[in-house]
């Protein structure tokens, strides 16, 4: 792997890249709430939704992760920003999840937002939730069995936030 630069995505150069990273993670329905069956064109239009600021983390030879930046909410809550953030299962383990969550960070920030909240992250997907507490994340809330995984059954969800 060569040096990860991340950059804004454009969606008619990066859809090829970006849905080979979404596909897998949305067919194993193991992270994300979204539906198992979702088309590529569903899911390009839900990552590339016109609330959301995509951007992709390249490698120097290849797209090995990519996320999306916007407001939690709309008007009193728009000073918090959210995200989703997917890598690559080749690249799983090399650290592009964190150079992601710290690059948005940082966008947030430069964008005026004040905090950052993760409104459904899945307990048993440890690895997130320890990497999002390394970040200065931390679990303000517990949706008890709030997520139906394929594997574990009911399990519950989190709501992490951090200040910016």
């Amino acid at each position: 792997m060569g040096a990860l630069t991340i950059r804004e995505a454009q969606r008619e150069k990066d859809s090829d890249a970006v849905w080979a990273i979404l596909e897998p993670v949305i067919r194993a329905g193991e992270t994300y709430a979204l539906d198992h069956d979702l088309t590529r064109e569903q899911a390009l239009a839900y990552w590339f939704s016109d609330e959301h600021e995509v951007f992709v983390a390249d490698d120097g030879t290849q797209i090995v992760g990519t996320y999306f930046l916007h407001p939690n909410q709309k008007g009193g809550g728009s000073h918090v920003a959210n995200c989703g953030y997917v890598t690559a299962a080749a690249a799983s383990g090399k650290g592009i999840a964190r150079r992601m969550c710290s690059h948005s960070l940082e966008c947030a920030k430069n964008r005026g937002f004040q905090a950052m909240q993760f409104n459904f992250v899945v307990k048993t997907n440890a690895r997130a939730v320890r990497l999002w507490e390394s970040l200065g994340f931390n679990i303000v809330g517990t949706l008890p069995e709030a997520f139906l995984h394929p594997v574990h059954g009911y399990t519950d969800a989190y709501v992490m936030y951090r200040m910016l």
